[in-house]
């Protein structure tokens, strides 16, 4: 007898469904999964076989087919283990319900026939309501993260004999909703703030303009000077995440396997922090079917990279398309998977191997030599694709005991919102949300100068050597200046500000 179950599988963050043919026949028996399986799924066999007999005392001595349709799909995980156990309980008349078209089963079965979590369940949720599913079965163990999407029927299940008695009306199971939107406002949300840090009042200011228009940064200064502690506290002064950007990321996240059970929905914008040892496939995202990597977890957030020039050159290099794009297509043999990347990218480094060239407070021992094959650890066109460089100096000791107020994470985070409230407002027809995406027609159109700032980056152009993409860098934070300024057109003063922020270029490059 042939049955039909569905399920749903990921490819990237886009769902589509499975349908399941399960054909159970006379003949010797045998077990056969078509319909391009992987491995673990291949091994469902064993366990759905075992499964079966433990919970319905049923040996299947039978012969039997499953096809996993669409045919010409790579399918990967364990996450099919349920919908192929019910299909074959059906094709054997031991679930009586004929109404399954509506219905999709998500799972993973051990041998004594319980329904363990699978990661990735949030997206497969809220794909199986876009395409058309009422209701979802799926394990109990991943109820709560399933909890916040509505307009479907989602039911948690402990073990295949649940399911079965749920399917013949004799057994209800258990359901969860929550409204998970409340906590996206929380205010005690970090045990960190920008108060804490005194001095390096440059610094804060370059950060709160790479917060206000969302542009990447890179801080350079001694060891000690406090670059990793500034870096670790630019999420207390990026904006709110909307309840729809905190889906998209928490989406991410379940595929990568990194939610937390009990609150399964990211309430803070995410802030990365990877080791210099990690390699390309990890940072960019990769595996045979690939899964998301540092920079798809760091979406609508902040990748952290400290110490820059340690990481692998060709490592970085793999950060240029995605941070021109906001986005990373991995291509492997059985698939192309596309992940968001939309993040703000702080680095921080030393200015020389030793750390103290430029240094207040200590010599530098390294040769011209070194600190040019230092530096060359960074290319040109990835540090053009940084729009703010900011030098940290170590902290003076008097400003250290200083009890003078300073500025709270709140304070600073109120002024970027003022300043991305007038650029979605700007750029309600653009179909971006701040100044750091602009595309080089838009800041023709929203960066105009006068005459005076005009000759003023003219000036800096030519003694900086500068590229054409760091001019336009440069309009772009001129542009974010003056909206936190809240003036409606770039002045001097923002445009040498601007260009402060690339001053580096020539003393260090």
């Amino acid at each position: 007898m042939l049955s039909i179950v569905k399920s749903i599988a990921l490819n990237g963050l886009d769902g589509y469904v499975v349908n399941v043919q399960v054909d159970v026949s006379a003949g010797i028996p045998s077990w056969e999964i078509v319909g391009l399986p992987d491995t673990s799924i291949k091994e469902s066999k064993e366990r759905v076989k075992t499964a079966i007999k433990n919970v319905v005392n049923e040996s299947l001595s039978k012969k039997i087919v499953v096809n996993l349709a669409p045919a010409d799909i790579k399918k990967e995980g364990s996450f099919l283990d349920l919908p192929i156990a019910i299909g074959v309980l059906k094709s054997i008349g031991k679930i009586n319900n004929d109404n399954l078209e509506d219905v999709a089963f998500v799972g993973e079965l051990s041998l004594d026939g319980e329904v363990n979590g699978v990661y990735g369940i949030l997206p497969i949720c809220i794909e199986a309501k876009k395409l058309g599913i009422k209701k979802l079965i799926i394990p109990n163990k991943n109820l709560n993260e399933a909890s916040i999407v509505d307009e479907i029927q989602i039911y948690g299940a402990d073990n295949l004999y649940d399911v079965v008695e749920f399917l013949n009306g004799t057994k209800a199971l258990k359901q969860e909703k929550r409204d998970w939107k409340s906590l996206l406002y929380d205010e005690d949300k970090y045990d960190i703030d920008f108060s804490d840090v005194k001095g390096q009042e440059n610094a804060k200011r370059g950060l709160e303009i790479a917060a206000a228009g969302g542009h990447n940064c890179l801080m350079i200064g001694s060891p000690g000077s406090g670059k990793t502690m500034l870096a670790n506290r630019i999420p207390t002064i990026l904006p709110e995440l909307t309840f729809e950007e905190a889906l998209e990321i928490t989406k991410i996240h379940s595929i990568a396997g990194e939610l937390d059970s009990q609150n399964p929905i990211i309430t803070k914008r995410p802030f990365r922090s990877p080791h210099h040892t990690i390699s390309s496939s990890a940072l960019i995202g990769g595996g045979r079917i690939p899964n998301p990597g540092e920079i798809s977890l760091s979406h609508f957030g902040v990748l952290f990279l400290d110490e820059l020039p340690e990481f692998n050159k060709h490592t970085l290099e793999q950060l240029r398309g995605p941070l021109e794009d906001n986005k990373v297509t991995i291509s492997r043999v059985n698939a192309k998977i596309t992940y968001p990347s939309k993040f703000m990218l702080i680095a921080s480094m030393n200015p020389c191997p030793c750390g103290y060239y430029g240094s207040n407070i200590k010599d530098c021992t390294c040769s011209r030599e070194a600190i040019t094959k230092y530096m060359s650890q960074i290319s040109g066109p990835l540090l053009d694709r940084i729009d703010i460089q900011i030098e940290v100096q170590n902290v003076e000791y008097k400003k250290l005991e200083s009890n003078d107020k300073i500025e709270t994470s709140s304070e600073i985070r109120k002024r970027v919102n003022e300043a991305r409230k007038i650029q979605l407002e700007r750029y309600k027809d653009e179909g971006i949300f701040s100044n750091s995406e602009l595309t080089p027609k838009m800041i023709k159109k929203y960066c105009k100068l006068d005459i005076n700032s005009k000759m003023i980056l003219e000036k800096a152009f030519n003694k900086l050597g500068l590229s054409a993409r760091a001019y336009n860098r440069i309009l772009k934070v001129a542009r974010t200046i003056a909206d936190l300024d809240k003036s409606k057109d770039i002045q001097t003063g923002h445009i040498a500000e601007a260009i402060q922020y690339r001053s580096l270029d020539k003393k260090y490059f």
